[in-house]
């Protein structure tokens, strides 16, 4: 038997899927994961344990969401992850139900920008309004809150962010519920001061003039 389509893909898929397990921003099968290359899709499939995915239960589909290769139909939320695809340069999607982000979405409209890290989501986080799962109208409205950003909260559901490649959207994953634990904490005790957009901008510049997040040689 030769490779699987989108063989890398897939393996990314499901070790993303595995990770977040472990790290509990999924459990069972909730939650979903997908990785772009050209004109495919592997994406998780529907009802799929995601602390047990492999390569092998990937499915992999056009971008019109049909069923190329894979031993499952894929997950119902494959609308809004070729939504993304469609309208954003993304090349991996993952969708969770992060424990504090999911709590933060029932009672926010959006989390502040209360640390100058979430600027890697683009700033505030806004809350899309509820919608039933696997619908158009839940697309509809998680891509129109996504613009300008790569992190978006779903009111009374969960969490989606976008990057490059799932291992990098699984980051943003971290790092939105990282953040949102910052926020509720801070606003447990008080009202949390949030950033304005002149200092979200001088991070900004301050990052590009001094190189941040990245490593330098050591002057000898």
């Amino acid at each position: 038997m030769g490779p699987l389509l989108l063989q890398h893909e897939r393996e990314a898929v499901a070790a993303v899927c595995r990770s977040l397990a472990a790290e509990g921003l999924v459990a069972g099968t909730s939650g979903n994961v997908s990785a772009r290359s050209g004109d495919h899709v592997a994406v998780t499939p529907t009802g799929g344990v995601l602390a047990e995915l492999t390569a092998d239960d990937v499915a992999v589909v056009d971008l019109e969401g049909s069923l190329v290769e894979g031993p499952f139909e894929p997950t119902s939320e494959i609308g809004l992850h070729l939504g993304v695809y469609e309208r954003y340069d993304a090349g991996g999607v993952v969708h969770t139900h992060p424990p504090t982000a999911t709590a933060l979405s029932c009672v926010v409209d959006e989390v502040p920008c209360v640390h100058y890290e979430m600027l890697r989501l683009g700033g505030p986080v806004p809350v899309a309004r509820y919608e039933t799962f696997g619908t158009p109208q839940l697309a509809e409205t998680v891509l129109d809150a996504l613009e300008g950003r790569t992190a978006v909260l779903m009111a009374n559901h969960g969490a989606l962010t976008y990057a490059a490649d799932p291992e990098a959207a699984a980051d943003l994953t971290r790092l939105l519920e990282w953040a949102c634990n910052v926020y509720w904490r801070a606003a447990a005790i008080g009202t949390p001061r949030a950033l304005g957009e002149e200092e979200r901008q001088a991070v900004v510049d301050a990052a590009l003039t001094r190189g941040y997040g990245q490593t330098k040689e050591a002057k000898t």
